[in-house]
């Protein structure tokens, strides 16, 4: 349970740290979404362009059975390169918007 909450905690973090960024590039909003009961953690890209409405996800992590599950990633850099920088393991990482058999080929976790 420890190291979900601390994982919960980096990935909070990161996301924030990617949101101030991103809010000083332009004049777009991002919003960071916080499940924390379900341990769903998302940042988000609203506003308007024209008069066109947009919403993207721009970052989508799932804590799942212990393990990160990077289920988005649009981010300029990877976020990957944070999260292990924050310590978090290869193998406590899942690249979860990757097909399972191409999983199996990367130096993170498969499931």
């Amino acid at each position: 349970m420890d190291r979900i909450i601390r994982y919960a905690k980096t990935v909070q973090e990161v996301i924030i740290e990617h949101q101030s960024f991103a809010n000083q590039a332009g004049n777009q909003h991002y919003e960071c979404v916080f499940d924390t009961a379900n341990n769903r953690f998302l940042l988000v890209d609203v506003g308007w362009q024209n008069d066109e409405r947009f919403y993207a996800i721009v970052i989508h992590i799932d804590i799942i059975e212990g393990k990160l599950w990077i289920q988005r990633d649009a981010t300029e850099d990877g976020i990957v390169d944070a999260l292990l920088a924050a310590g978090v393991p290869k193998d406590h990482i899942v690249l979860g918007y990757r097909s399972p058999f191409i999983r199996q080929f990367t130096e993170f976790a498969v499931a």
